[in-house]
């Protein structure tokens, strides 16, 4: 009889203080950051936590683990999206002097990336490795994933076999979890 599948909890990081597009730009969490985290996690158990290695997941990846005695790992691939040009640059600013650019891009990212941004197909294939090796080593295991919005939504898609323009569907609010049914896939399912 094979071992149960792992459980996989996707948490998204707190605030930063910081609005737009962040990328990996390795900002810190604020103190209401690390508020709603605690507070996200409060009633929840888990046997392991696996991190995005940004700040504004690792910080309180540790500070939970270490809190509670589980394993931690560090997963660059979980790293948020590249956003190129459009890393650090305020929404409004965007919206303003790019307004027509980022409207296609949140209708499909797969066509219309940012410019010099990392491919939706690149994040997609590094996405589903970081998952892949997770539900492969944890199999059995509750598992709780600090990372980010844009990794968290293009998971979801893949989960639930939408199209990946469908990303922008999803909220994510800070410090929000959501639940991951992850099975074998192939590594960019969903793309169309």
């Amino acid at each position: 009889m094979s071992a149960a599948p792992a459980r996989i909890d996707l948490l998204r990081h707190g605030d930063t203080g910081h609005a737009g597009f962040r990328g990996q730009l390795d900002d810190p969490l604020t103190g209401l950051g690390w508020r709603q985290l605690r507070a996200a996690v409060a009633a929840g158990e888990w046997d392991v936590v696996v991190s995005s290695p940004l700040r504004r997941c690792a910080d309180f990846a540790r500070a939970h683990a270490d809190a509670h005695g589980l394993p931690l790992r560090l997963e660059p691939r979980l790293a948020e999206y590249r956003f190129g040009a459009w890393e650090g640059v305020p929404m409004q600013e965007l919206a303003d002097t790019q307004g027509e650019a980022l409207g296609r891009f949140w209708a499909d990212p797969l066509r219309f990336p940012p410019p010099g941004a990392e491919s939706i197909e690149a994040f997609a294939a590094r996405l589903t490795g970081a998952l892949d090796a997770i539900v492969a080593d944890h199999a059995g295991r509750r598992v709780l994933v600090p990372t980010h919005g844009g990794a968290i939504r293009l998971l979801r898609c893949l989960a639930e076999g939408r199209p990946l323009r469908a990303m922008s569907d999803y909220d994510v609010g800070h410090a929000s979890l959501h639940r991951l049914e992850w099975a074998d896939r192939p590594a960019v399912p969903g793309a169309a």
